[in-house]
């Protein structure tokens, strides 16, 4: 049995330097799936030349909503906010926004669209899709534009409507699909061709359309037999979806350590593309999956504040409710040339980790990144490019602005689900959120004048407080006890409570000195 062991993790071992070695291939580097689902979270790590850029995290508790279908209740209709709210069973009702009750091919004049209380009516039974997860003290974002999406087509029932998606280049490739998607529709249906169509045959693009079609009769049939609110569709689970919306020629290697799972993923790729069963792969080392691959160190280095580059500067990240802001620094890093020369290598460095960074933490909204200060135009041109050859590589739709009069490169990045932050860590109790907590010269301050108002009663000799443990050794390192004491004439006595917030003091006992040295040793 030991024996056995030690084969298989050499076996794997051996599996793993083999895959290291050939992370690129024609020059392009290539990509790993890594499918953890065997405890009460799914984890998938996108892994592009062994480096970790992408994360997913499933719980059961915090399912992702976006693609679900509601038959819902309108609560209220706000003209002047031209909007509505939806009861759709959730904590918080959902955002229905004008522009997303009329149909998607629906171009009104300019002045001329129509108010939200012409389209809809407090009370009304509505169906909505969720277009955007709720996010803090917002609820999730809804449309009545209702979509099904496949591997190849968004399927959009009762619309008219050929779309191809942008990334397909050529407009010969672009005019066959649209020829071939006339064909196959049938009335008062539409689709969106993605990416992952260009090259596929009639056959498989009408199985795709046959698909959803089917499942949206069932969510019509449905939504007749039940009440608002409720949930007449569900979109794929994180480990199907991956598939589904990931999975393509450059993916090298599927690993995933759930039996049950394994089984599930080769048929629906079986289902799809039938040659690509080979790339799915059973991981059956005793050690964790995430660890074996040395994910969780990546994982844990994603939520600091400080990311160092390769050359020796550093990315500080600073996400705020409003936006977030990258701040690069040329840290340890001097080069061999020009201070010019310097800074543009770190710029362009920073690029590509940026990049990686919105990603990976799965950063959205607005960004502005502040680059070490260039004096050529050349080389902000060559770091802008480089900026929009790195995003060509990310899915969720990103727009870059350019720079700013102050040098500052602003982006926006379209946010799609919750951040890597909002889903591993809490707000700090004790800071509440603001990374900075009360420094002890202000508490020995405040407690200073505290005492103060005692001063003017006899009857107080001394002050029992209790603090929090590191508060009690820096009261006694820095002397403040001395120091308070010769200001105030009081004698301060100290408990330690390290269940305490490091920000608060609390007077147990002032009176007597023997009472309070009685009152301490019975702490």
């Amino acid at each position: 049995m030991v024996f056995w062991l030690i084969v298989s993790r050499i076996q794997l071992e051996i599996r793993d330097f083999e895959g290291l070695k050939h992370t690129i291939r024609g020059g392009q580097l290539l990509k790993q799936i890594i499918i953890n689902c065997t405890g009460r979270e799914a984890r998938v790590a996108m892994l592009e030349g062994g480096r970790l850029v992408e994360l997913y995290i499933e719980r059961p508790e915090g399912r992702r909503i976006v693609g679900n279908i509601y038959k819902g209740r309108v609560e209220n209709v706000l003209p002047g906010m031209q909007a509505a709210f939806i009861d759709i069973g959730m904590e918080k009702n959902a955002y229905l926004y004008v522009a997303d009750c009329l149909p998607p091919e629906t171009e009104p004049e300019e002045g001329k669209r129509p108010s939200i209380n012409e389209l809809i009516t407090q009370g009304q039974e509505i169906i909505v899709q969720v277009s955007k997860e709720a996010f803090g003290t917002k609820g999730a974002k809804v449309t009545t534009q209702l979509s099904l999406p496949g591997r190849y087509i968004v399927y959009l029932p009762n619309v008219t409507y050929i779309g191809v998606s942008r990334r397909i280049r050529k407009e010969k490739e672009r005019e066959r699909l649209r020829r071939m998607a006339r064909e196959i529709l049938g009335p008062n249906e539409g689709i969106i061709i993605r990416t992952m169509a260009e090259g596929m045959s009639r056959a498989e693009l009408e199985a795709d359309v046959s698909f959803l079609r089917a499942c949206w009769e069932q969510v019509w049939s449905e939504k007749k037999h039940v009440r608002p609110p409720a949930l007449v569709y569900q979109d794929l689970d994180l480990v199907s979806r991956v598939v589904r919306d990931f999975v393509d020629e450059e993916v090298e290697e599927i690993m995933i350590d759930s039996r049950p799972r394994y089984a599930e993923v080769r048929a629906l790729l079986a289902r799809y593309r039938p040659e690509w069963e080979q790339k799915i792969r059973l991981y059956t080392g005793a050690e964790e999956i995430f660890s074996y691959y040395g994910l969780d160190g990546e994982i844990e280095r994603a939520l600091r504040r400080k990311v160092w580059l390769k050359s020796g500067g550093y990315l500080v990240i600073d996400q705020t409710e409003a936006m977030t802001v990258f701040d690069v620094n040329t840290g340890k890093y001097t080069g061999s040339h020009t201070l010019e020369e310097t800074v543009l290598k770190t710029n362009l460095e920073a690029c590509r980790e940026i990049v990686r960074q919105l990603r990976l933490r799965n950063i959205g909204g607005i960004v502005i990144i502040d680059f070490i200060d260039m004096e050529k135009e050349e080389n902000r041109l060559q770091v802008l490019e480089c900026m929009e050859g790195e995003l060509r590589k990310d899915k969720t739709k990103t727009q870059v602005l350019g720079f700013t009069r102050l040098g500052l490169l602003e982006l926006t990045r379209k946010k799609e689900r919750q951040n890597l932050a909002d889903i591993l860590l809490r707000v700090c109790p004790c800071c509440e959120g603001t990374g900075r907590i009360t420094a002890e010269e202000t508490l020995a301050s405040a407690l200073e004048r505290e005492l103060a108002s005692f001063s003017h009663d006899d009857r107080v000799e001394a002050v029992l407080l209790e603090v929090h443990p590191h508060i009690a050794r820096v009261f006694v390192e820095r002397d403040y006890i001395e120091e308070l004491r010769n200001s105030t004439s009081i004698a301060l006595y100290i408990a330690e409570n390290s269940a305490l917030d490091q920000q608060r003091y609390r007077i147990l006992f002032a009176g007597s000195e023997a009472e309070a040295r009685r009152r301490l040793q019975k702490q």
